[in-house]
């Protein structure tokens, strides 16, 4: 089977595939994930397009997104003593380096990570070329991907036609090692990811429709509607006539500002704005503060809410770090280790350093201490600053002025202080005993050599 420019084999099942789950439903009956139980009954319907339109829910996939895009993404060897320094393998480099003919190394990290958070799963096909090597890494349109499993547990995937990848043929079924599948939370079945917007859709939704209220509110000239009343009874046709007249010249953002002038009694009475409506700022700050939970975002970090009380940027990036990175990280190295087949001692590893990268005063502070620990050496401290290294400053230092206890209980006594050496007789006239000051020397370096 071909696929673009690379040839795919797979092992035929003992017996015919059925589908399970996959990002559309499933193949016997629809598989309806609901905001809340019933929603679907009611009518209440997630758009995911829309979703994606609202502020919040945009600033949380994109923040991750990016963050993680800009992480050196490097390959990487551990010692005996498990170390790992960064290495170049022709087998394994490039395609880091530059995953596809079109994107670049951080485009294809964000379309990875957009993808998983969007719509749970990220599918990315591999491209290998006449050695069995993979040199090429697409990401793949979710809703053009299903996952198959045959009764013997193989699992398959069945791509649709995506030329950008490769993919020429209408469908085609390629062997799960072809395909990096990174799933989001497999709330419903292990191979079927579900993204964050199951459980943050209707808040989304509900900032939108908010938002959508108050658009239409601003297009009428923040004019708020009122009732012209009237000292008495007036005819229908005459009402009529009044309403089409005030909608007329005094309604709409182009007749903002006009002047009425009102006769016959008339009075026009503005409608006080309710008590739900003045909690417009509070509903959207709630949607908001839900949705960057359900994204483990700290909302300080898309502008909802004050930041910790805490100042360094430290802390910050490591509450940020543990909760919202961590996880996408390190599923992201494990599944490029298996699906670049990278060998051991070698492995992928995204290099954290760029997070505290504008912090330099953090980066200084930490250097400097570890090589006053003997933990680094001074070429090592200068490199983490984008130093270049300076000779001599290869080994790590360390001061001897602290020793064990025991060592000093056991250590001898001082010796008795040396007498002091001889020196010149100040009285220049008169003559200098050379063997007196020989014999003195002598007996000087004994005693010295002695204690």
């Amino acid at each position: 089977m071909r696929i673009g420019p690379f040839e795919i084999t797979r092992r035929k099942a003992a017996v015919p595939m059925t589908q399970w789950p996959s990002t559309s439903g499933w193949s016997s009956w629809p598989f309806i994930r609901e905001s809340f139980a019933g929603a679907w009954q009611r009518g209440i319907t997630i758009d995911r397009q829309a979703v994606l339109t609202y502020g919040t829910v945009f600033a949380c996939v994109t923040l991750i997104a990016g963050d993680i895009a800009k992480l050196w993404l490097t390959l990487v060897e551990e010692d005996e003593h498990g170390v790992c320094t960064p290495v170049e393998n022709p087998a394994y480099s490039p395609v880091l380096r530059k995953p596809n003919h079109f994107s670049t190394r951080i485009k294809f990290i964000e379309h990875w990570v957009i993808s998983k958070l969007t719509n749970g799963n990220t599918y990315v096909l591999k491209e290998r070329d006449k050695r069995g090597v993979v040199t090429a890494l697409y990401v793949l349109d979710p809703s053009r991907v299903s996952v198959l499993v045959a009764p013997d547990g193989e699992v398959y995937y069945q791509l649709s036609t995506d030329y950008l990848s490769g993919v020429t043929e209408v469908s085609v079924t390629v062997p799960a090692r072809e395909i990096i599948h990174d799933i989001c939370v497999p709330l419903y079945h292990p191979l079927c990811g579900v993204s964050p917007l199951h459980a943050c859709g209707l808040s989304a939704m509900q900032g939108l429709k908010i938002q959508q209220q108050s658009a239409k509110f601003f297009s009428r000239g923040l004019s708020i509607a009122g009732v012209l009343v009237a000292p008495g009874t007036i005819s229908k046709q005459t009402q009529d006539k009044l309403e089409e007249y005030w909608n007329t010249n005094y309604a709409g953002e182009e007749n903002a500002g006009k002047i009425a002038a009102l006769g016959d009694g008339l009075k026009f009475e503005p409608m006080v704005m309710t008590a739900v409506n003045a909690q417009l700022i509070e509903q959207l700050k709630w949607t908001g503060e839900n949705i960057c939970a359900t994204y483990h975002v700290p909302g300080y970090m898309v502008g909802i809410g004050p930041p910790p009380p805490y100042t360094d940027i430290q802390s910050i990036n490591l509450q940020y770090y543990t909760q919202a990175l961590q996880n996408p990280i390190e599923n992201m190295e494990v599944l490029l280790d298996e699906g670049l087949e990278v060998k051991r001692p070698l492995h992928v590893e995204f290099d954290l350093q760029a997070l505290a990268r504008m912090d330099r005063k953090t980066q200084v502070e930490t250097a400097a201490k570890e090589v006053q620990a003997g933990l680094a050496s001074i070429n090592e401290g200068r490199a983490e600053l984008d130093r270049k290294p300076v000779k001599g400053g290869e080994e790590p230092l360390l001061q001897s002025q602290n020793w064990p206890i025991s060592q000093i209980a056991d250590r001898p006594a001082q010796p008795a202080a040396l007498p002091p050496a001889p020196t010149m007789d100040d009285n220049e006239d008169e003559p200098i005993d050379a063997d007196l000051i020989e014999n003195a020397a002598a007996e000087y370096y004994r005693k010295a050599i002695a204690a």
